[in-house]
C-alpha cells in the first residue's frame, strides 16, 4: 500500500491521446470567493460584530481557533456555497479559505476549522447569545446607512422551514402541510437589506408574538433615528389589533397589512364587485367585437372606514373589486396611511411587499438556510442566523461593490457561479503571496473592479447614530 500509486479519473480519448486526471495539483483552489467576502467583512464589520455578541465559553487553554475566525470561516463556506458543517473537514484546508481567514495558505500548521468544532459552537449558544445576535444584525442593518433614512419600510414575513425527525418545536402546519419551523424574516422593503430573522416553532404565530417583536425592534430604531418615517407591511396574518395597536401609538410609524375578508366587508364591496362585472363584460363585449385579446382581468378600487369588534378603533380598509373570468376576485388591505389613493395604496405599496419573497427564497434556496437538522432547538437558530449572515454579505457585495453592474441585481447563487468559482493557484513567498488565476477567466474586468474597490476603500466606521 506505500507505493501504491494513486487512483486516477478515467476519459475517453481526444485526438488520438489518453485522458486521465489526479488531485495532485498542490496549492490549487476553485474558490476565489473567500477573498471578496474577506474584503466586505472588513468594510462591514459583520463577523467581528457577530463574535462580540456571543459570550466564549471555552477555557483558553483549548483553544485553537478564536472566535471571529470560526464565525468568518462558517459564513464564508455558506456564502460560498458550502451550506453543510462536515464541508469544514475538506475546505479547512483549502489555501484561499486560509487566506480568507487571514491565514497562510501553505503553513500546515494554520489549517482551519473542522466539522466537530462548528457542532460544538452551535450547540454552545444559549437563549441570551441569539438575543445579542439578532439584536447585532438590527444594528449591522442601521449601520448600512451613513445618515438616518428619510424613511424606511419593513416588510414582514414567515417561511416554512421543513424539519428532519424528532426535532424540538417542530410542529404539524396545515398550511404548509409538513411539520416544519416557521421563521420570521424582516428586510427592509427598498434596499432588501435584512433586518432581522429569528426561528420560531412551526405553529401560526399570534398577534401577541407578532407585537411583542415589533414591540422591541420600533423603539430600537426610533432610538437611533428619530425622526425617519418607518411603514410595516405583511400579508392578512399581521393584521391584528394587537400588532396594529403597537403601531397605533408610535410617532412617524404606519402600517399595510393585508386584511381577509368577512361578510360585513363583502356586503359594503358588493356594488362596488357590480360595477366592476359590468365594467368586465363591457370590455370582453368590445375585444371580441375587435377581435382583440380579451382581457384577463377589470379592476375597481373603494375605500371603507371600518372597524373589527376586536379593534381598538376604526381604520381605512382598501377594497380592490377585480372580476375575472373565473369569478370574483376580491381583496382587502388595512392601513393607517391616508394620503394614498386606494389604487396607489394597493398596487404600490402593498404588492411591492411580494419583493420580501425573493429575499427570503435567496436565503432559503440560494444559503440553504433550511440545513436545521440540528437535535436542539437553539442550535438551529444559530445556523438560520449564520446563512442570514452570508445574505449580508452578499447584499453589500452587490449592492455597494458591483453596483452599476451586470451583477448589481443578481441573486446570491448567480454571484457564487460568476465570480466565486474561479480556480486559483496559490504561491507563497518569503515575504508576499502571489495568486493565479485562469487565463481565460471571463469574468477579468470585473474582477478587476472588484478587488480594487474592496482593496482602495478603507473600513468604515461604526454607524452609531
Amino acid at each position: 500500500m506505500l507505493y501504491s500509486s494513486p487512483k486516477q479519473l478515467c476519459f475517453p480519448p481526444v485526438a488520438g491521446h489518453t485522458l486521465r486526471a489526479d488531485f495532485d495539483g498542490g496549492a490549487l483552489s476553485s474558490d476565489f470567493g473567500p477573498l471578496l467576502l474577506r474584503g466586505i467583512d472588513r468594510q462591514s464589520g459583520l463577523t467581528e460584530r457577530l463574535a462580540t455578541a456571543i459570550h466564549d465559553k471555552r477555557h483558553l487553554s483549548y483553544i485553537d481557533h478564536p472566535l471571529r475566525d470560526l464565525l468568518a470561516q462558517r459564513i464564508y463556506q455558506i456564502a460560498s456555497g458550502y451550506a453543510d458543517g462536515n464541508d469544514a473537514n475538506s475546505l479547512r484546508h483549502d489555501p484561499v479559505f486560509k487566506l480568507g481567514v487571514e491565514h497562510l495558505p501553505l503553513a500546515p500548521d494554520q489549517n482551519l476549522a473542522s466539522a466537530p468544532t462548528f457542532s460544538r459552537l452551535e450547540h454552545s449558544i444559549d437563549r441570551k447569545d441569539l438575543y445579542r445576535l439578532t439584536k447585532a444584525f438590527v444594528d449591522q442593518f442601521i449601520a448600512g446607512y451613513s445618515e438616518p433614512p428619510a424613511a424606511i419600510v419593513l416588510d414582514l414575513d414567515h417561511s416554512d422551514d421543513p424539519t428532519h425527525g424528532q426535532q424540538e418545536f417542530a410542529f404539524y402546519n396545515h398550511y404548509y402541510q409538513s411539520y416544519c419551523y416557521l421563521p420570521l424574516f424582516i428586510f427592509e422593503g427598498t434596499s432588501h437589506a435584512l433586518v432581522m430573522a429569528y426561528l420560531r416553532p412551526g405553529a401560526r404565530p399570534t398577534g401577541a408574538e407578532n407585537a411583542m417583536i415589533l414591540a422591541r425592534l420600533l423603539p430600537y430604531l426610533r432610538h437611533r433615528w428619530p425622526h425617519t418615517h418607518i411603514l410595516i407591511r405583511g400579508d392578512s396574518h399581521f393584521a391584528t389589533p394587537e400588532v396594529m395597536d403597537v403601531i397605533a401609538h408610535r410617532r412617524l410609524t404606519d402600517f399595510v397589512f393585508g386584511f381577509a375578508g368577512n361578510a360585513v366587508l363583502l356586503r359594503q364591496a358588493e356594488p362596488v364587485l357590480q360595477e366592476a362585472r359590468r365594467l368586465h363584460q363591457q370590455r370582453t363585449a368590445l375585444a371580441q367585437t375587435y377581435g382583440q385579446r380579451l382581457p384577463a382581468s377589470s379592476r375597481l378600487y373603494e375605500e371603507f372606514c371600518y372597524a373589527a369588534a376586536s379593534w381598538s378603533r376604526p381604520w381605512r380598509v382598501v377594497l380592490k373589486a377585480e372580476v375575472m373570468s373565473a369569478g370574483d376576485n376580491p381583496r382587502f388591505v388595512v392601513t393607517s396611511l391616508a394620503a394614498p389613493t386606494p389604487q396607489m395604496l394597493y398596487e404600490d405599496l402593498y404588492c411591492a411587499r411580494g419583493n420580501c419573497e425573493n429575499d427570503i427564497k435567496a436565503v432559503k434556496c440560494d444559503l440553504q438556510s433550511d440545513r436545521t437538522s440540528a437535535t436542539t432547538f437553539l442550535a438551529n437558530s444559530m445556523r438560520l442566523l449564520l446563512a442570514c449572515a452570508a445574505y449580508v454579505l452578499h447584499h453589500a457585495l452587490r449592492t455597494h461593490t458591483l453596483s452599476h453592474t451586470a451583477l448589481a441585481n443578481a441573486q446570491p447563487s448567480t454571484g457564487i457561479l460568476t465570480l466565486f468559482k474561479v480556480a486559483t493557484q496559490i504561491k507563497q513567498y518569503k515575504d508576499r503571496i502571489f495568486l493565479h488565476l485562469p487565463s481565460s477567466c471571463p469574468v477579468k474586468a470585473l474582477l478587476h473592479r472588484v478587488t480594487a474597490l474592496l482593496s482602495a476603500v478603507p473600513a468604515p466606521l461604526m454607524n452609531t447614530s
